[in-house]
């Protein structure tokens, strides 16, 4: 591991100061590499979700494992994405003169070696290497153990573009073991040499990482994600929002975890709400307004509340107006992404004001609480705390900044 973070740091020193074309082709030749070798990736996935059943993984879980065709070639056009965007490294933030002839400037550096600890997804390997690249850092992975076969086929391709486009093969490195004393040296620094760690999987982990970490951390916790539908909402769009919001992919972080619905349109809203979460297939826990809707709907636990279910469950519960949604999210929310479903503009500003969540959505599912579909190309992860970044990291979040400044002699009186 020492080892590892010194190859780090010697290939952020490069990357620093390697041309955009040069990291772009680095990218675009890892994409060609994922399709090349989609095969070898998929048979190593297998490997790992058939481990991964016969271990009594949730289903959530195996649903952020499993690898088909169509999500590998996402990772590659994910790689393709990255290489797209406009690269932040030396970009000029601010600039302005002083009184004394001084010009001032703010630009966008690398944040320099970047740990990035996950579990479950491969993807991951892709997207969150290919981020850090493109921002100019050296990155190492620690990928959790139900997916080390996929995250080594994923990273071997990724090795292959590196050094395709002659950059140091340790600007992307995968720990090679995933026994919890590799997470212990990352936490306590790759002695000195790691700048960030950005936990990507369960509360446990986070919990770890944020308790013992002697780096800073890019704060993910759970995605207790709320959908609020107000009273001058569409039932067609709240209807439609809600069974996307929460059963498009239940295992995802952006996921609905909790449902509200404005009591001054409980009546005509709630049970066809309730109805079709049900009969989608989702187990519903409700507040006693929500449980006489459907003899299916189970009572709700003050627990329930603060769950991350990451499955076919949802709670919902019945409030008072925009003030009751706002302090229900307050009280149990995780800071992640909420959604207001609502035909009224000053509704939506005054949610988009009071909640202080990472992501807010007006009509619209929270499932769209993604890089990706920000047009970031990929992200590390949803960030919930509020320093450095907030919301998707995605490149632009993965760099700090400099101040340049120019004179003519100046010295200060």
């Amino acid at each position: 591991m020492a080892g590892i973070g010194r190859k780090a740091r010697e290939a952020a020193t490069m990357l620093a100061t390697t041309p955009t074309k040069q990291k772009d082709a680095a990218l675009l030749a890892a994409a060609m590499c994922i399709r090349a070798n989609v095969d070898d990736i998929l048979a190593a996935n297998e490997q790992d979700v058939a481990d991964a059943k016969k271990n009594g993984l949730t289903p959530a879980m195996i649903d952020r494992l499993t690898l088909d065709t169509t999500r590998v070639e996402g990772i590659a056009k994910a790689l393709e994405e990255i290489a797209a965007l406009p690269d932040p490294v030396g970009s000029k933030i601010a600039e302005w003169d002083r009184p004394n002839g001084l010009h001032i400037e703010r630009v966008r550096v690398p944040l320099g070696v970047i740990g990035i600890i996950y579990e479950s997804r491969p993807n991951v390997t892709a997207d969150a290497g290919a981020l850090c690249l493109k921002a100019g850092n050296a990155a190492v992975l620690r990928g959790g153990s139900e997916a080390s076969r996929s995250n080594k086929a994923i990273h071997a391709s990724l090795v292959e573009g590196i050094l395709a486009s002659n950059l140091p093969e340790a600007s992307i490195q995968l720990v090679p073991v995933t026994d919890r004393g590799a997470v212990g040296e990352m936490l306590k620094g790759l002695g000195g040499n790691l700048d960030v760690i950005v936990p990507r999987g369960g509360k446990s982990l986070v919990a770890r990482v944020q308790e013992e970490a002697r780096v800073p951390v890019f704060a993910h916790l759970e995605g207790v994600c709320h959908v609020y539908v107000d009273g001058e909402a569409d039932l067609d769009m709240a209807r439609d929002i809600a069974l996307n919001a929460k059963l498009r992919r239940t295992g995802i972080c952006g996921a609905a975890e909790t449902l509200l619905v404005d009591e001054a349109c409980a009546a005509t809203h709630l049970a066809p709400l309730v109805k079709a979460l049900l009969d989608a297939g989702c187990e519903v826990r409700g507040d006693e307004a929500t449980q006489k809707t459907d003899a299916r709907v189970k009572a709700a636990t003050e627990e329930d509340w603060y769950t991350e279910y990451l499955d076919s469950i949802i709670a919902v519960r019945v409030v008072n107006g925009i003030g009751g949604a706002i302090a229900h999210i307050r009280k149990y929310g995780s800071s992640h992404t909420e959604a207001i479903v609502t035909g009224n503009q000053k509704t939506a500003d005054r949610f988009f004001a009071e909640v202080d969540s990472a992501i807010l959505l007006h009509n619209a599912s929270t499932q769209f609480a993604d890089g990706g579909e920000f047009g970031m190309g990929a992200e590390i992860g949803i960030a919930t705390g509020k320093f450095h970044a907030r919301g998707p990291v995605g490149v632009e979040q993965l760099t700090s900044f400099k101040y340049l400044v120019r004179g003519s002699g100046q010295v200060r009186p």
